[in-house]
C-alpha cells in the first residue's frame, strides 16, 4: 500500500499564521502538524508516501521531511499547481500509486486513534473512518448498518441522516485511481471525495470504521489549540523525531 499526504491549499482560516508558514507546518505542541498524520500511516506500515504540496511551499516541506530517510520511510513531494478537490489527490498520484492500493490522509487531520490494524488488513474496495459529532451538517455525512458497511453518503445534508461524518483518512484499492479521473467537477468546481465514495457505495463496497478517540480538522484557531492542549498532555506522541 501506498500513502498520499494532502498537504495543499492556502489555509486561509488561519490568516494571519498562514502568510508565513503552510498549515500543516504549523506546530502542535513540540511537533509540526504534518508529523501527526505522518505518523497515523506509518503505523499502518506503509512505507512509501506522496506528499502534496502547495507550489510556493515546496522547500519548505523539502526542508522539514527530505527523502524521509529520518522517518524510515521513502517521501517524494509534487505540487498540486491548484487545489481542484480531494479526489485531485489521486490523479496526481496515479504514476506514483502504480498498482497498489493507497491510504490518503489530509494533512491538517490529527487522530487520538491507532489505525494500523485497519490499514494493514485492507484487502480491496473503500474504507473511511467515521467520528460521531454533535453538528454533523457541517461534514460530509455516512450512514451504515451493522455490519459497517456504507448505506449512505451525502456531503454537508439539510436532512438528518446520521451523526457519523466522515473523517480525513481514506483507504482505497486501485481503481480509484480511474474513479478519480473520470469524476465530473462539481458545482464549485472540485473533484468530491464523496463522489469517490459513493462510486465504492453504489458496489457495496464501501465499509466503515468508527473513530473512538479525539479528531481534529486542525484549520481553524479552535481546533488548532485544541489539538495543542491534547498533545501537551500527551507529552508529545510522535514516534519519530526527525
Amino acid at each position: 500500500m501506498k500513502g498520499i499526504i494532502l498537504a495543499g491549499g492556502s489555509g486561509t482560516r488561519l490568516n494571519p499564521l498562514t502568510k508565513v508558514a503552510s498549515k500543516q507546518l504549523l506546530p502542535i505542541y513540540n511537533h509540526p502538524m504534518i508529523y501527526y498524520p505522518l505518523q497515523t500511516l506509518v503505523k499502518g506500515g506503509i512505507k512509501d508516501i506522496l506528499v502534496i504540496v502547495a507550489p510556493d511551499r515546496e522547500e519548505d516541506f523539502i526542508k522539514f521531511m527530505g527523502d524521509g530517510s529520518g522517518f524510515g520511510v521513502n517521501i517524494t513531494i509534487i505540487v498540486q499547481p491548484k487545489p481542484e478537490g480531494l479526489a485531485q489527490a489521486f490523479v496526481i498520484g496515479e504514476e506514483f500509486i502504480d498498482k497498489d492500493s493507497v491510504a490518503m490522509i489530509l494533512g491538517d487531520n490529527i487522530f487520538e486513534d491507532d489505525f494500523s490494524d485497519e490499514i494493514k488488513s485492507f484487502k480491496s474496495g473503500g474504507h473511511v473512518f467515521a467520528k460521531k459529532v454533535h453538528d454533523p451538517e457541517r461534514f460530509g455525512v455516512v450512514k451504515f448498518d451493522k455490519d459497517m458497511r456504507a448505506t449512505e453518503i451525502v456531503e454537508k445534508p439539510k436532512k438528518w441522516i446520521s451523526d457519523y461524518c466522515v473523517t480525513g483518512l481514506y483507504i482505497y484499492d486501485n481503481r480509484v485511481i480511474e474513479v478519480a479521473k473520470n469524476l465530473r467537477p462539481s458545482e464549485r468546481g472540485e473533484l468530491e471525495i464523496t463522489d469517490v465514495n459513493n462510486w465504492f457505495l453504489e458496489k457495496g463496497e464501501l465499509t466503515v470504521g468508527e473513530v473512538k478517540g479525539e479528531w481534529f480538522d486542525a484549520g481553524t484557531f479552535d481546533s488548532l489549540l485544541e489539538a495543542n492542549m491534547l498533545i501537551a498532555k500527551k507529552e508529545g506522541s510522535v514516534i519519530f523525531n526527525a
